[in-house]
């Protein structure tokens, strides 16, 4: 089944980038299962017009060699551009200015310094995807999309997502069909934001539990909780920002 999906999901990026007038497909590859599969379906896609990005940003040096070997596995066309120096500069500046404002003890200085990583992360993408025509390939899947577990403007930034519909536990079963490195399918899933981070230990539950929340089986309550509140204070992030109508047109 998953592998008529596999090349669903490959017919329907060609006809994106056809209806879009683009070239082909650009993704950044982190050294993650999710983003080794949305590599592996632009290849296949588009085996000429398709890039992946390799961006650190004070990563872990097993992130950087994970992301390498996607690239080599999958035979994609990619680069590195580490932006630690960029990132450093922008949150150190922005930090000290804030601190002449504001007290800084109420500074939310990793969530901002985790953020900026997403967002320098996606500027740099973008910089290519322009450059190229190329449309920018995210790579959120279902359990991610539904708790927005991703970055506002961040990696959520995106033309298209060809993995929300499917479970973390799918896209794991996606990646062995696809031959992935076993090494990238069953490490912690992490989105690299700071040593030692990791995606399921920030949400406080597991991706286990909301696959199965997802597939409508019991969970437990307290994940269940946890679940239901992520996707109710993260709705803004699956929609536009909010237009205010004026009153009298």
């Amino acid at each position: 089944m998953l592998q008529s999906e596999i090349q669903g999901v490959v017919s329907w990026l060609r006809e994106q980038v056809a209806n879009a007038h683009a070239q082909g497909l650009v993704v950044g590859i982190s050294g993650g299962v999710d983003s080794a599969v949305v590599a592996a379906l632009i290849k296949q896609a588009f085996p000429d017009n398709s890039l992946g990005i390799i961006i650190p940003i004070s990563s872990h040096p097993q992130d950087i060699i994970d992301a390498r070997l996607v690239a080599q596995t999958v035979q994609i066309a990619h680069y590195e551009i580490d932006l630690t120096l960029e990132h450093q500069h922008i949150i150190g500046k922005s930090l000290q200015q804030l601190s002449n404002v504001y007290n800084t003890a109420n500074l939310q200085q990793r969530l901002a310094d985790a953020n900026l990583r997403a967002r320098l992360r996606m500027s740099a993408i973008y910089t290519a995807a322009n450059a190229l025509n190329y449309l920018v390939v995210g790579t959120d899947n279902r359990a991610e999309y539904y708790t927005g577990y991703f970055t506002k403007y961040g990696d959520g930034a995106c033309d298209l997502l060809p993995l929300a519909e499917f479970t973390k536990s799918e896209v794991r079963d996606m990646a062995r069909l696809l031959n992935i490195p076993e090494q990238v399918i069953t490490k912690a899933p992490s989105a690299g934001l700071w040593e030692g981070q990791t995606d399921e230990g920030e949400m406080g539950t597991s991706y286990a539990c909301i696959d199965a929340y997802l597939r409508g089986e019991p969970v437990p309550d307290k994940d269940r909780a946890i679940i239901e509140r992520l996707h109710a204070i993260s709705e803004h992030k699956r929609q536009l920002p909010p237009i205010y109508h004026r009153q009298n047109n």
